[in-house]
């Protein structure tokens, strides 16, 4: 069987769209920024959120977390983030991270969806596993 690749990935315009994206969530994120945040996620009982202790089932209960998270020790470092288009309304970013003080390696993974309204994370999971050994 043969698997054909589409010639539409990565399309450098909606690269660059949906690394802007990314990186406004990520400094939102780090700013405890909710209301960019909020903005950032599909308004929709369709979108998820697995975090690293919470499952979020629906644009609301997202919000809701959110709202009442802390809002300190959020600073962390990414690294190997790999952002892929597919077409023009579809795309995935996954990333790495580590907070400061903390030896465990956090996982990030977010489905992008083009709405009328922008980019918006339709699907994300965070998950947290222990530091390689060095």
């Amino acid at each position: 069987m043969s698997l054909d690749i589409p010639q539409d990935i990565n399309i450098p315009d909606v690269l660059v769209e949906v690394t802007a994206a990314f990186q406004r969530y990520e400094a939102a994120l780090v700013s405890n920024d909710v209301d960019t945040l909020d903005a950032l996620f599909w308004n929709s009982p369709h979108t998820l959120r697995y975090g690293a202790t919470e499952n979020l089932y629906g644009y609301a209960q997202i919000q809701a977390f959110r709202a009442g998270r802390p809002s300190k020790g959020l600073a962390r470092t990414i690294h190997n983030t790999v952002i892929t288009t597919y077409g023009r309304d579809f795309a995935t970013a996954n990333t790495e991270f580590q907070r400061v003080g903390n030896p465990r390696l956090g996982r990030q993974s977010q489905t992008w969806m083009r709405t009328p309204d922008g980019w918006k994370v339709v699907a994300a999971h965070v998950s947290l596993m222990d530091a390689p050994a060095s």
